[in-house]
C-alpha cells in the first residue's frame, strides 16, 4: 500500500534559466497516508514548503521540531534534514525545490537578519497561491516558463522576508537605538561618520551595532552610509549644475578621485557619464 499520493513535476531548466534564474527542481503537492520518513543531506538545492493539514516532525541540523497545519518552512538542502508525517493526524504539504542565481545568497541574508527557518505567516494563502502558480507555470509549461518561475520564486522569496519583519507581523520590533542610528544617517551622511563615533554617541558596543545593524537593516553600518551619499550624489547630478568635487563634498567625500572610483564601482559609470545619460 502506497504511504503517500503526490503530484510532482521534475523541471529540467534550459542552461541560460540555470545561469540568470532560479529555477525549479520539483514542485508539487503530498498527502501522507501514513508515517513516511523522507532524508535527505548534501543536497544542492532549497526546499520550501506549506503545511495545509495535519502534523509531523522536521528534524534539521541535528535538531527536532514539532510542525503541524498553518506552518512554512524554508531550508537549505545542503544541510542534513529529515520530515515525517504523524500516524494520527497525516498531513499535506505543498512544495518546491529551487536552486539558481542568488538562491544561496537570498538564504544566507534571510539567516543574517534574523529570520527562522521554519514560521507561521498570517496568511498562509499568499504562500499556498504562488505555489500553485508555480505548479501551474511547470505544467503549462509555455515559452515563458522560466521567466515565470523565477518570477513566482521570488514572490515566494520575498513573502519570506516580509512575512517575519515588524512592520508585517508586529512580533519582532526595530530597537529605538538603532532606529536612531538609521535615522542619523540619513541626515548626517554628508559628514564624516565612523562606527567608533556611532559607538560612543549612542552608548552601544561597536561590534553589537556593527551585528544588530546588518541584521536588523540587511546591510551594513559601512554599506548603508555609502549607498546614502551615492544616492544623494545621483540626485544632486541629475537635479544640479554643482561641480563633481563639490558633490562629492557634500555627500561626503573628502576627495573627488575616490568619489568617482568608488561611484564607478556603484553604478557602472563615472558621475558625468551618469548625469549625461539621466
Amino acid at each position: 500500500m502506497a504511504k503517500s499520493t503526490s503530484n510532482r513535476i521534475i523541471s529540467t531548466p534550459s542552461q541560460y534559466a540555470k545561469e540568470h534564474y532560479l529555477y525549479v527542481q520539483e514542485v508539487g503537492t503530498l498527502q501522507s497516508l501514513e508515517p513516511h520518513i523522507s532524508k535527505r543531506q548534501n543536497l544542492s538545492s532549497f526546499l520550501f514548503f506549506a503545511v495545509l493539514d495535519g502534523q509531523g516532525a522536521l528534524s534539521y541540523d541535528g535538531k527536532t521540531y514539532a510542525i503541524s497545519a498553518g506552518d512554512c518552512v524554508w531550508l537549505d538542502c545542503t544541510h542534513p534534514y529529515a520530515h515525517e508525517s504523524s500516524a494520527d493526524a497525516p498531513w499535506s504539504l505543498m512544495w518546491v525545490h529551487f536552486n539558481g542565481k542568488d538562491a544561496a545568497e537570498y538564504y544566507a541574508s534571510y539567516g543574517l537578519q534574523g529570520n527562522p527557518f521554519l514560521f507561521r505567516p498570517r496568511n498562509l494563502v499568499l504562500f499556498t497561491n504562488t505555489l500553485s502558480q508555480l505548479y501551474k507555470a511547470q505544467q503549462e509549461r509555455s515559452s515563458l516558463m522560466d521567466l515565470l518561475s523565477n518570477k513566482y520564486i521570488t514572490d515566494l522569496i520575498t513573502l519570506c522576508f516580509t512575512e517575519n519583519k515588524a512592520e508585517h507581523s508586529g512580533e519582532y520590533s526595530i530597537p529605538e537605538k538603532l532606529n536612531q542610528i538609521h535615522a542619523y544617517l540619513e541626515e548626517h551622511y554628508g559628514e564624516k561618520i565612523t562606527l567608533e563615533q556611532l559607538s560612543a554617541q549612542f552608548f552601544i558596543s561597536k561590534y553589537h551595532l556593527s551585528r544588530e545593524y546588518r541584521k536588523t537593516f540587511g546591510s551594513t553600518f559601512s554599506g548603508e552610509l555609502m549607498a546614502k551619499r551615492i544616492s544623494h550624489a545621483k540626485s544632486l547630478l541629475r537635479f544640479s549644475d554643482g561641480s563633481i568635487e563639490s558633490i562629492a563634498q557634500s555627500c561626503g567625500f573628502q576627495d573627488a578621485g575616490y568619489f568617482i572610483k568608488v561611484f564607478k564601482k556603484s553604478e557602472g559609470m563615472t558621475p558625468l557619464e551618469y548625469r549625461k545619460k539621466w
